[in-house]
């Protein structure tokens, strides 16, 4: 598997981020292509998720999740995050968090600050982009409406469009080969251990970013060849 470095928040705004003692203190080399994940990579939806993940428990199983239990399966595909509640009502409360989250998609969901620079930047070096995502292609096309984000990929794989979804390794294999960059020239950026996963066993280089859904100890406990806690240390890190 490959290493990198990890990257750790600054203490203050004018503190030099360093590699941790003991790791590859060599700059991260510059990708043919860079994949990215979509729901709290590139988008901020966590708190759509959340409300969305906890109406539907309400309104079909008449109970109160937490913040916690609403995000605990996030990264893998909607159906199965429902299984893990309850299998004989998975497909009520798949249709009800969809008319609920797809209700309040336009008012809740935005781009982190910053994102856009680094798409720009990554294809203005003459980076190919891809984009995996464990949602529909229905859903990944509002997203793409609402931010205008669709332009700078040059591939994409919806959870709907692969025969396995992460973390199988598939969908990313799948968007390398249509961008056709091979998995040891790729990296793959994302916010959850289904991510991480799915980059190892790809042969991707795994970046982990702190900005989405999962706490530190959770994305650590993959092993990501890097973890990053802001854009521009991400933008640092793929050499632009």
């Amino acid at each position: 598997m490959q290493m990198g470095r990890r990257v750790t928040m600054p203490e203050s705004p004018g503190e030099t981020v360093a590699p941790v003692p003991g790791s590859d203190r060599h700059p991260t080399p510059r990708y043919q292509a860079v994949v990215f994940d979509l729901d709290g990579t590139v988008v901020d939806s966590v708190e759509l998720i959340v409300v969305s993940f906890q109406h539907a428990i309400r309104e079909v199983l008449g109970r109160e999740v937490s913040r916690q239990e609403a995000v605990a399966f996030v990264g893998r595909p909607l159906r199965e995050q429902m299984l893990m509640f309850s299998p004989e009502h998975a497909d009520q409360l798949v249709e009800v968090y969809r008319e609920f989250n797809h209700r309040e998609h336009d008012r809740m969901l935005r781009l982190y600050d910053g994102i856009l620079h680094l798409l720009e930047g990554l294809k203005e070096h003459g980076v190919k982009l891809g984009l995996v995502t464990s949602k529909s292609r229905y859903t990944t096309q509002m997203a793409f409406d609402l931010t205008g984000i669709e332009r700078y990929f040059d591939a994409s794989v919806c959870a709907d469009e692969s025969t396995g979804n992460k973390p199988s390794p598939d969908p990313i294999l799948t968007c390398l080969a249509q961008l056709g960059v091979p998995p040891s020239r790729a990296a793959y950026v994302g916010d959850s251990p289904a991510d991480i996963q799915a980059a190892h066993a790809a042969g991707a280089f795994a970046i982990a970013v702190a900005w989405g859904v999962f706490e530190v100890p959770a994305l650590m406990a993959e092993n990501p060849g890097l973890l990053v806690h802001t854009i521009p240390e991400l933008a640092e890190a793929l050499g632009i």
